[in-house]
């Protein structure tokens, strides 16, 4: 037996395709979606990612614009910056692109984006909501791999879902979406007990810990979903997940590649929360 491929680039071509008309009818009434990326430091891969959501935004027809702060900007510019963008009715979404420099408080940071602008959805508030089921703007990453299982009609209510890793970013929010949506959930990280017991339980196995190949498959249970969230740079230069995709693929019943499975939907999400910010604006405006 071998798992069938969930294809997250295809998928998130067609949300983008969505997003784009989506967008053309919200500008025929006069509202133009926003979205601003800050960028402190040098960081090449953040500089990847940044110029990846720019060019994600152009083509689907989202106004895109960039900040770039040196390292060593001060954290009271960085906030006073963040400060103008909240104010600033062209700008929907607002984006800090982390990691941040280590003189800088990443949480004062991300806590002075207005909540209705926070299109990572990592804002204490869009948090509290999203554990309590209100409506707001929900982590990229996490609300991505919902997509995916929702796509391919993967059923979540009355599973099974085991979580590997507790991240605020992937972790923590994939399993309260998971609860939301009746499953039962465990989340493990690096210190659980019987990992490989726990894992074995689990109909969706979604791996977010951050360690290459940590997930084998003598650890997938027969015929589960497996969805891989982490990626890491092999010595070669080529991507890998947290999945040894060789051995787990013989046993599940589905599968994320890396590249080419999470990853483009996290960019697909963000556009989509920046649409869906612009929406609320217009209606609170």
């Amino acid at each position: 037996m071998s798992a069938k491929i969930i294809d997250g680039k295809a998928v998130s071509k067609k949300i983008r395709e969505e997003i784009r008309e989506e967008v053309e009818k919200l500008k025929s009434v006069g509202v133009h979606p926003g979205l601003a990326v800050v960028l402190a430091g040098d960081n090449p891969a953040s500089r990847v990612y940044v110029k990846n959501k720019g060019e994600a935004c152009r083509s689907a027809g989202i106004h895109s614009e960039e900040h770039k702060l040196p390292a060593d900007v001060k954290e009271s510019e960085l906030i006073d910056i963040i400060n103008r963008l909240n104010k600033d009715p062209r700008i929907n979404g607002i984006l800090v692109q982390l990691p941040l420099p280590l003189h800088i408080n990443k949480e004062l940071v991300l806590k002075s984006i207005s909540p209705d602008k926070d299109v990572d959805g990592f804002h204490e508030i869009n948090m509290g909501r999203l554990f309590i089921g209100q409506e707001g703007l929900i982590p990229c990453t996490p609300f991505g791999i919902i997509k995916l299982l929702e796509y391919y009609n993967i059923p979540v209510e009355g599973k099974f879902a085991v979580v590997v890793g507790r991240s605020n970013i992937v972790g923590k929010p994939v399993a309260m979406m998971l609860l939301h949506r009746n499953a039962t959930v465990a989340i493990c990280h690096t210190r659980t007990k019987n990992l490989k017991e726990v894992c074995l339980m689990g109909d969706i196995l979604i791996a977010a810990a951050g360690r290459q190949g940590m997930i084998t498959g003598d650890m997938v249970k027969e015929g589960a979903v497996v969805i891989d969230v982490g990626i890491n740079r092999m010595d070669n230069g080529k991507l890998t997940g947290d999945v040894d995709f060789e051995s787990a693929v013989k046993k599940a019943g589905w599968i994320t590649p890396v590249p080419g499975g999470v990853g483009p939907m996290t960019i697909a999400m963000l556009l989509y929360n920046t649409l869906k910010a612009a929406k609320m604006g217009h209606h609170n405006g």
